[in-house]
This record gives C-alpha cells, sequence and structure tokens, in this order.
C-alpha cells in the first residue's frame, strides 16, 4: 500500500456535506457548496469569482448573453444588473432583443407544455401552428406579438435610422432601447434590458443580428429605404472598450456567438481576461466552442495565464440567478 507522504497527486481534503437549515440564504448555500464537489463546487468558485469581479472598482465586465433567456424568465435579472452598473458591455443576440423589446411594449410570453400528454409532439406542434403559437420548448409566444414588434420597429425605430443611412448595429439596438422605454409608459411590464443599457449607456452589440427577427425585419426595412447595417463597425467600439480596460472580467451565459465575441475581443489588445465565469449546459468533449473551457480559450491568449475562471455545466436558468444573487449578497447588496 501508498505511504500517504509518498502521494504526488492525492491531498488530504475531505468532501464536506453540504446542510440546508431553516432560514439559509442564497449566498450561505453557495458557500456550503463549496465544500462539496462536481457542479456545486463549481458554482461556489464561480460565486467567488464574480463577486471579486463585481467588488472591484477596476474591472471592466463584458457580459455574453445567449439562449432563450427572455422567453424563460431571466430578463429583468439581466436588465437589473445593466441598471447596478454590473455591466459595461453587453453582447448578445437579435432573438434576445427581439423577445425583449416584445415585453417592453406589452406583449408576454406563457407557460406552456413541450407536448401534450395524449398527443405525439408532432401533432402537438402542428395543433399550435394552426392555432399561430410559437413553441420554445415549454413556453408558448402568440405570433401577433411579432406583428406588434414589427409595428414598433416601422413606427419608432427604423425612420430615424434609415435617415442617417448606415449606421452600426450598436446604433440599431441604442435605437431600438430607446423606442423601447417610450413604448413602455402605462405597459404593466418591465422597460426591459435594451431600455435598461440605453438609460444607463451601455452598449448591446448583437454581431449576428440577422439571425433574428430583429434581423430580418432591418433587412426588409432596407428594401424601400437607406437603411444599412455596417457589421464591422462595432468592433471599433468594444476593441476600444477592451483596450482602455484596467482589469477586465468576462461572464459568459450560454454560448455561440455572443460568447466567441467577447471572449476574441482581447485578442486585438495587449490585454487578456482576468476574471471569467462560463454558465452552459454544452460538453467539452465535442470540440465546439460553446461547451469550452475557459482553460481552452487561456490556451489562445483570451485569458490572462493567472486569471480566475471557471465553467459551470448546468442550465442557465438555474444557475445564473443563484450566482448573481449570491454575489450580491457577498458584495453586500
Amino acid at each position: 500500500m501508498t505511504d500517504e507522504g509518498e502521494r504526488e497527486e492525492f491531498q488530504h481534503d475531505p468532501i464536506g456535506h453540504v446542510a440546508v437549515e431553516p432560514g439559509m440564504t442564497v449566498g450561505e448555500l453557495a458557500t456550503a457548496y463549496g465544500d462539496a464537489g462536481f457542479g456545486a463546487g463549481d458554482l461556489a468558485e464561480a460565486v467567488d469569482v464574480y463577486a471579486e469581479m463585481l467588488e472591484r472598482e477596476d474591472v471592466t465586465t463584458f457580459l455574453g448573453l445567449a439562449g432563450a433567456m427572455v422567453p424563460a424568465g431571466m430578463r429583468r435579472l439581466v436588465a437589473d444588473l445593466v441598471r447596478d452598473g454590473h455591466v459595461d458591455a453587453l453582447v448578445t443576440t437579435g432573438a434576445i432583443l427581439t423577445h425583449d423589446a416584445i415585453e417592453a411594449i406589452g406583449g408576454h410570453h406563457h407557460h406552456g407544455r413541450a407536448a401534450a400528454p395524449d398527443t405525439s409532439a408532432r401533432e402537438h406542434d402542428e395543433t399550435l401552428r394552426e392555432e399561430g403559437v410559437d413553441r420554445i420548448y415549454d413556453v408558448y409566444l402568440p405570433q401577433e406579438h411579432f406583428t406588434a414588434f414589427e409595428e414598433h420597429l416601422r413606427a419608432a425605430v427604423f425612420p430615424d435610422l434609415a435617415a442617417e443611412g448606415t449606421v452600426s448595429i450598436r446604433e440599431l439596438t441604442a435605437a431600438l432601447g430607446r423606442a423601447n422605454a417610450a413604448a413602455n409608459e402605462g405597459v404593466d411590464a418591465d422597460p426591459g434590458i435594451a431600455a435598461a443599457a440605453h438609460a444607463h449607456d451601455v452598449p448591446i452589440y448583437a454581431p449576428a443580428v440577422q439571425d433574428s427577427i430583429l434581423g430580418i425585419q432591418t433587412w426588409v426595412y432596407g428594401q424601400t429605404s437607406d437603411l444599412r447595417l455596417d457589421a464591422l463597425a462595432d468592433m471599433d467600439d468594444i476593441a476600444d472598450q477592451a483596450f482602455d480596460a484596467e482589469r477586465a472580467g468576462a461572464l459568459v451565459v450560454g454560448g455561440g456567438v455572443p460568447k466567441n465575441y467577447v471572449l476574441q475581443t482581447m485578442l486585438v489588445t495587449p490585454h487578456a481576461y482576468d476574471y471569467a465565469v462560463q454558465l452552459t449546459m454544452d460538453p467539452p468533449r465535442t470540440g465546439g466552442l460553446s461547451g469550452a473551457t475557459l482553460d481552452e480559450a487561456r490556451s489562445w491568449g483570451k485569458l490572462e495565464p493567472e486569471a480566475r475562471s471557471v465553467s459551470v455545466y448546468a442550465d442557465a436558468t438555474i444557475t445564473l440567478p443563484l450566482l448573481v444573487a449570491a454575489a450580491r449578497e457577498r458584495i453586500g447588496e
């Protein structure tokens, strides 16, 4: 039998067993997770890293946001992060901005189901199509909300942009945020992410905006107007933010274009990220970007060699609220 003193890898560090007690706060639960293994330990470390990102005044925070986070109910959480100064740049999708605007102007996403118990999944979705309802897993969205969104764009967003001719995607998202805030007066809903970003001068970058209803409608409007998008113009702005950052932190929710756009930004500066937290469900072993670990990003020079980073592999609709609540508690908010 190997003597314990001769072991190079093994250290005597017993797993602690999480106790859930009455009155326990989210922050206390996250601390208890730190004594556990697997995803619990990862989430506890993510809280440590994210709390330090928020607590330091010299950290510029880039938020990458992908997935159906607005239909799932995470809209207010993200808008509050923007309002409270915890986001310096938001990189997201045209789809998230579309769903955000629908809520801002009075539409709602609704509880549904993945399939009716007495029908096949195909029959279920065929029925929804006949009824004019779109499904996002177990969330429903009536198609008339997209009609209202198109009218909102044509009345309050596109005309002023068309008068300018060619604009950046950031200018498009800023105009959307301004219009959402104005249309939200009298609406029984939070004005949302884009409106909060506009109010607090936080830039929103949507580098793949074409891949959304917002992008499609911008293209359609451009067929009969002078409105054009310069897809590369935003790279000047986000590169300047990265270059000017004394320290940089990345919170990446989901994968795809927002994740890579956030991380690759540091490649055009002398710096790299000092902090990074990733919430994803995609596994790293497939070699895809969405599940790639942040250690892998370190090999590309996107993170500093000594950067604090952690990836949490779980549903972000579960982990993001826990992460934010525990970190806020940690810094006394």
